[in-house]
């Protein structure tokens, strides 16, 4: 578990604990639907194309680690706030489903989950961290560009979509 103090004006007096859960875990699956149902709408006119491919879908067996991020408020009641997980592709981890639930955005959410994410990469002896996400998603591509990712070339599954933004951080 990782602790961090963030407080800010919106959520005065609270905490972020980083826990690593099961890729099952009910908050899991709950931050993991809030995602789509979020971002599934921009990208209705490429529900064809999504179809023919499973290259976003993510299979249970090639999870390393799913972390969610929770919010504890003053009276100590913990919400899950955030998700990220890491799959392996091929000899990397890659990041997949990050999300930070709406109203926590701009709190730290993001950093915790990039830095238990990077940390889980290192701890494994890799060099960096690899992602993918959409063109229609500018709110992440700039999350990752202020955290220090670089774009690279589109890497495997992603060449079947071609809106598709990779990234890496070296360490």
């Amino acid at each position: 578990m990782l602790r961090s103090g963030v407080t800010d004006a919106l959520h005065p007096c609270t905490d972020l604990i980083t826990r690593s859960v099961d890729w099952d875990h009910p908050d899991a699956d709950a931050l993991r639907a809030e995602m789509a149902a979020e971002v599934g709408p921009r990208y209705a006119d490429r529900a064809a194309l999504m179809a023919k491919t499973q290259a976003n879908a993510v299979d249970e067996g090639t999870v390393h680690r799913t972390f969610v991020v929770y919010r504890r408020d003053a009276e100590g009641v913990e919400q899950a706030v955030g998700h990220a997980a890491l799959r392996w592709n091929g000899l990397d981890l890659e990041l997949k489903r990050m999300f930070v639930h709406i109203d926590h955005r701009g709190t730290g959410v993001s950093t915790a989950l990039l830095v238990a994410s990077e940390n889980a990469a290192r701890e494994q002896g890799l060099p960096r961290l690899i992602l993918q996400t959409g063109d229609r998603q500018p709110d992440a591509v700039r999350l990752y560009e202020k955290s220090g990712y670089t774009r690279i070339p589109v890497f495997a599954p992603y060449e079947v979509l071609p809106f598709s933004n990779t990234f890496e951080k070296r360490w």
